[in-house]
């Protein structure tokens, strides 16, 4: 063989310079995956955390660590105050996060306070103690449902604005405050060394008293404030904002003072949310008089 025909075979085994070029500017494919971004994820996450915080106080109930499980019931209404909002934020709502943050909410709210009552005080009653308990989960899984209906349901005709402003019956984290208000006096006598306060919140006849009328308020058509388009006047917001940090502060000093007077103050407002609901109701309802008087009178038929 010449050096020629060497030469020729070689060139004829290598391969083409511009198809090792095309190869080379071919860009890359990348897989590419269907799935959730992190940002619609993050409202679910929070929901997860909140439910492992409910979970969590059950078990420190168990350990008779009913500080600890107070102080974890807290952080989970935290958290549920934070995930909705987030999630309209993120414009990243489901059916999904609705669920699981109404199955979050049972957990925390519904089952977490009663069992940590249950140990507190009303075991020494046995089954009748266990009454109060039974029906404080009843009445919040019955309260959920039919917020998960209502917002379900078709509107026949258009409510008015007022209506958005105002709950049904009290909210599930401000019914779990309200029936650990024993719980959170009975903390705040033990640091202080009230010794008679402290046998009265321990006694089961309080914290069940506390538990069925709560429950009664969880399933109550009591309109009840929601503070979503609450809007406070300007001269007030200075004060409004001392005041948050004054009840913070208290909150670091002694978090079983404020937790209790939280508590109490919301109960103390309950009165004052119907009466606000009623006075909206027949500025409402004075308005809509003249109109329909007006639309009842008859027309004078055009002339021919």
């Amino acid at each position: 063989m010449t050096p020629q025909d060497h030469a020729g075979l070689h060139s004829r085994s290598l391969p083409p310079k511009t198809g090792r070029r095309f190869r080379r500017l071919r860009p890359r494919t990348r897989p590419r995956f269907n799935g959730w971004s992190f940002n619609r994820m993050l409202p679910s996450i929070l929901t997860m955390l909140g439910l492992c915080a409910g979970l969590t106080s059950i078990r420190f109930a168990i350990d008779a660590r009913f500080g600890e499980a107070a102080a974890a019931i807290a952080v989970a209404a935290a958290i549920d105050g934070l995930d909705g909002r987030l999630a309209r934020l993120l414009k990243a709502t489901s059916r999904f996060g609705a669920e699981f943050d109404s199955l979050s909410d049972f957990l925390c709210f519904g089952v977490a306070p009663g069992f940590v009552l249950y140990l507190w005080s009303l075991h020494r009653y046995g089954g009748f103690g266990f009454a109060p308990c039974l029906l404080f989960a009843v009445c919040m899984a019955l309260r959920l449902a039919r917020f998960n209906a209502a917002l379900e349901a078709p509107i026949a005709s258009p409510r008015p604005s007022y209506v958005y402003n105002f709950f049904t019956g009290v909210p599930a984290p401000a019914g779990a405050g309200i029936a650990l208000l024993p719980l959170f006096i009975g903390l705040e006598a033990r640091q202080q060394g009230w010794q008679g306060l402290a046998r009265v919140s321990e006694a089961p006849l309080f914290a069940g008293v506390m538990l069925i009328g709560t429950s009664l308020l969880l399933v109550s058509t009591l309109p009840v404030w929601s503070f979503k388009n609450f809007k406070i006047p300007s001269e007030y917001v200075l004060p409004m904002l001392l005041g948050i940090g004054l009840y913070a502060a208290l909150l670091v000093a002694d978090p079983w003072a404020a937790l209790a007077a939280a508590a109490l103050g919301y109960v103390g407002m309950l009165p004052f949310s119907r009466r606000s609901f009623l006075r909206l109701r027949e500025a409402a309802e004075g308005l809509r008089e003249p109109e329909e008087q007006h639309g009842a009178l008859p027309q004078t038929p055009p002339h021919l």
